[in-house]
């Protein structure tokens, strides 16, 4: 389903600039990237979205406009225009990188038109708790997209193509979730506000046939158009598994290929993520939330989180060919949604822990890589300026020991609660081994089999400088410093 050994970036995150010169610095930096061993990029929603030229995409206005027409203010989008994304796309496959679209299919925003038409109210917290009577509403629900007049498809969307909204016109202060006409939420969503069917905007009712053809046709003309490897689709938890499974299948069946999708159920209930995985029979991934909730709790605690737990509970433990492994990304960046945080001086070690070892498919946030800085009001109502340290020289060094050592026999060493360690023997392809041991405390030593006797291993991390020789049997004993990670790789071919 994913590459061996593969490694995805997600090339973009919620600040990134609104300058227009997105794709043209993808084309760019593409080759870079790809020799630096990045395999694959989750680029960001290409379509306009109700914001415009500040839109990060997750607002979805239309799908069919990737840049090319004069809709919400613009004719490009935050990241340029149709032509820029496809040249974009052409550099990026020329080096060799695989691309996933992020697909929003949970939500239209940015109607053109209002119509009149009856719903009930539900509590915003409570879709179980009617607050009003069955009544008329004015809606915005019509969708016309006069900019594009028809160009790739003349549909227009309308309120039976709905299930809910969160705004009436005629009551435009009264916060409720307005259920329309003849519709009802879906029960086979995450159950967090008794049903999480409704999260924003206009929601895509998926019982209605229309609705799943347009999407199936829309994903047709998308893919002839940008020849793309695979998606990442946005708020699954809010959307039944099962359309997800039905759309992924028929673009798989359209493409002739294989495809890879993954999906973004953001719980930290891995229950919840393994239910998901059932409806679409194992075919859609999953980004590993709980993995990144005990990396963001490790990181505010210090030497008193027990790193010998750092898995469990987590998609990665225990369904790995399923787990897109991950530290950060959008929305748990400081000033977004789910602001969640993993503390600068953890992220070298969590890096390690998803580039390093076997189980998952490890996903690279590009504020990570690149580092950050931009301003934002918090939840306090004041603005904050944000700083994001670069992690790029520690995360290329564990690039190049995942594609040159990482193989092998994988061989475990979680005894101690601050100093943890692992190592992988080596196949006939890329022999040598390679020994990882980390620190959330003072450091130390770990006793541990690399399968090479009498060898010397240096860390290519450099915090250690000191050598290290195997003994006749292929042990060693491998250190690191406080609240760092050491990757030990042979000498003689150390880069």
């Amino acid at each position: 389903m994913s590459e061996p050994n593969g490694v995805m970036m997600q090339y973009f995150h919620w600040y990134s600039p609104s300058d227009g010169s997105f794709w043209n610095r993808l084309a760019e930096n593409a080759e870079e990237l790809a020799k630096a061993g990045i395999t694959s990029l989750w680029l960001p929603p290409a379509y306009k979205g109700i914001g415009g030229t500040s839109e990060v995409g997750y607002a979805v206005y239309d799908l069919y406009d990737l840049g090319e027409f004069n809709q919400k203010g613009t004719v490009r989008t935050k990241y340029g225009t149709k032509e820029e994304y496809l040249r974009s796309i052409a550099a990026a496959k020329a080096a060799g990188l695989r691309l996933y679209a992020d697909v929003v299919f949970n939500h239209m925003l940015g109607a053109d038109e209002q119509e009149e038409v009856r719903a009930t109210p539900f509590h915003p917290e409570d879709r179980n708790a009617v607050i009003g009577d069955y009544q008329p509403i004015k809606a915005w629900t019509k969708f016309t997209f006069p900019g594009r007049d028809g160009k790739y498809s003349n549909m227009q969307w309308n309120w039976t193509h709905f299930d809910a909204i969160d705004y009436n016109a005629w009551e435009q202060h009264q916060q409720a979730i307005y259920l329309l006409e003849g519709k009802q939420f879906d029960d086979n969503v995450d159950s967090e506000k008794g049903s999480y069917d409704y999260l924003m905007g206009c929601d895509l009712d998926m019982d209605n046939p229309e609705v799943r053809e347009a999407l199936k046709r829309w994903g047709e003309w998308y893919m002839d158009l940008t020849d793309i490897d695979g998606f990442r689709f946005d708020a699954v938890k809010h959307v039944s598994g099962a359309f997800f499974h039905e759309w992924f299948e028929h673009m798989r069946h359209y493409a002739q290929r294989d495809l890879f999708a993954v999906g973004e159920y953001w719980s930290y209930e891995v229950e919840a993520l393994h239910h998901f995985i059932s409806l679409t029979q194992g075919k859609v991934a999953l980004f590993d939330a709980p993995l990144h909730y005990n990396f963001h709790a490790a990181s505010k605690a210090g030497d008193r989180y027990d790193m010998r737990q750092i898995f469990d509970n987590t998609l990665v433990q225990q369904q790995p060919s399923l787990a897109v492994t991950l530290v950060e990304n959008h929305d748990s960046q400081p000033l977004q949604s789910l602001e969640s945080p993993v503390e600068s001086w953890f992220k070298p070690i969590a890096y390690a822990l998803i580039l390093l070892r076997r189980e998952g498919y490890p996903c690279i946030f590009e504020a990570d890589y690149y580092g950050a800085n931009y301003c934002d009001y918090g939840g306090d109502g004041n603005e904050h300026e944000i700083w994001l340290d670069s992690h790029r020289w520690i995360i290329d060094k564990f690039l190049f020991a995942r594609h040159n050592y990482s193989y092998g026999e994988q061989y475990s060493y979680f005894d101690e609660p601050n100093l943890i360690g692992w190592t992988r023997l080596g196949n006939e392809q890329h022999p040598g081994g390679m020994a990882v041991v980390l620190s959330n405390g003072a450091g130390g030593a770990k006793w541990m089999e690399v399968g090479q006797p009498n060898c010397t291993y240096v860390d290519i991390t450099e915090h250690i400088q000191e050598p290290v020789t195997t003994n006749e049997f292929g042990w060693g004993a491998f250190s690191c410093s406080g609240g760092s990670v050491s990757v030990w790789v042979p000498q003689s071919e150390e880069s």
